[in-house]
């Protein structure tokens, strides 16, 4: 098979949908050695900033010297992005431990579904690299979350907790918390500030601790400056709720016992493309944005209206098909004078009727593309935000890079 085999039959498999539970993970994980068991493995669930978070501890452990493996989903622009090694992602690698994992998939009774075999790997490959830390995003929830499988946990950190995929969490705050509940085994666990009051409990029932505050946040253009436990730290994150996720980090890694100097220097480093990611071409701006459920917003639309509030905006918009759209649209509908709406390129979009009604709900101006390039094309305000999924943004990327 070719490696371009590998990786399509991976996410070929993605069609056939998610299976819940962590039995086939943990089945394929002991058919590769275990790998898992091996490692020191920091996981990280909530509804929204779990990137981030992975990406601060990356490089706060890099900056360590640990060598570090970083295991996210979904890609953004990319497939092997979701797989790293210090930061970088190796496609070569990545084929060759995909490869490994789905022949021992083979060999399974129950067979393991796409997001199962790319965990499995993921593992196997940080092992075989010779990595000391394993940072773990969950897929979703995470008491049922084929991350979930894996043993040896050295912490256990909750960025925040939202509505989202009610109808595979649970329709109540209290359900969505009880499943990230889940990912505290027998490790020290964390919780964010940006986690509701009402469900803090349901952590600090598993022993949890409740992350420092931050102060004296200061927004700046390249970044932003905060203050957490009486030092001062930047980071080239963008958007209110990065100094909430930079002192989680920051947390956890004081716990691992990690040096202060580079906890600061990985903070400063960490960098998460598609996340307010600002382009300028053709002396307009465009930001970038993996946003897709109503919480995710509240950085983009803080943005909006604060740095770019004398400024038109337009949005271009588009989302999955288990996505809360009218929530999102409400939560955007202050932030932009008109919008344009289109489908993403995903067998999980919702249809474009729908899209279009919903943004009618919420704005007067109202815009169809057939894809981002053209929605691009028609923009025509000072500052245009790609928002509403990760599906959107490479080829919105792709679109920005042609004309800088």
């Amino acid at each position: 098979m070719s490696s371009e085999q590998i990786v399509n039959n991976i996410v070929n498999l993605r069609r056939a949908g998610m299976k819940f539970g962590t039995e086939r993970t943990r089945a394929l994980l002991d058919a590769l050695g275990s790998p898992d068991e091996k490692l020191k493995i920091i996981h990280v669930a909530g509804s929204n900033g779990k990137g981030s978070v992975c990406e601060y501890l990356t490089r706060i452990l890099i900056a360590a010297g640990k060598r570090t493996g970083t295991y996210t989903t979904p890609e953004v622009f990319c497939f092997e992005e979701q797989f790293r090694i210090d930061g970088k992602a190796d496609a070569a690698l990545v084929e060759k431990y995909l490869k490994a994992a789905d022949d021992a998939a083979e060999k399974l009774e129950d067979s393991p579904t796409a997001y199962e075999r790319q965990t499995a790997a993921a593992f196997y490959m940080f092992v075989q690299e010779g990595c000391e830390y394993a940072v773990t995003e969950c897929c979703m929830g995470g008491l049922l979350d084929t991350t979930n499988a894996v043993t040896h946990k050295v912490l256990a950190l909750i960025t925040s907790v939202s509505l989202e995929h009610t109808a595979f969490l649970g329709p109540r705050l209290e359900d969505i918390a009880a499943h990230k509940a889940g990912i505290i085994k027998d490790c020290p666990s964390i919780v964010s500030r940006c986690v509701p009051e009402e469900v803090r409990g349901i952590f600090f029932e598993k022993g949890a601790k409740l992350c420092a505050d931050v102060s004296e946040i200061e927004e700046k253009e390249d970044g932003t400056y905060f203050i957490f436990e009486g030092k001062r730290y930047f980071t080239r994150m963008q958007g209110c709720r990065q100094p909430y996720n930079a002192a989680l980090a920051i947390s956890a890694a004081r716990v691992l016992g990690i040096e202060e100097g580079a906890i600061s220097r990985g903070i400063e480093d960490a960098y998460l493309a598609g996340r307010l990611q600002k382009v300028v071409a053709r002396g307009r701006v465009y930001i970038l944005d993996g946003a897709h459920n109503p919480e995710s917003f509240i950085p983009l639309a803080h943005l909006l209206t604060t740095a770019y509030a004398k400024k038109r905006r337009t949005l271009v918009y588009g989302c999955l098909s288990d996505k809360d759209i009218d929530g999102v649209l409400s939560a955007l509908s202050g932030c932009a004078e008109s919008i344009i709406a289109v489908q993403p390129d995903s067998y999980r979009a919702m249809e474009m009727g729908k899209i279009v009604n919903a943004c009618r709900r919420h704005f007067s101006d109202v815009g169809t593309a057939v894809g981002v390039s053209n929605a691009l094309d028609m923009a025509d305000g000072d500052v245009v935000a790609v928002c509403g999924s990760f599906t959107l943004l490479k080829e919105a990327m792709e679109w920005t890079e042609k004309r800088q």
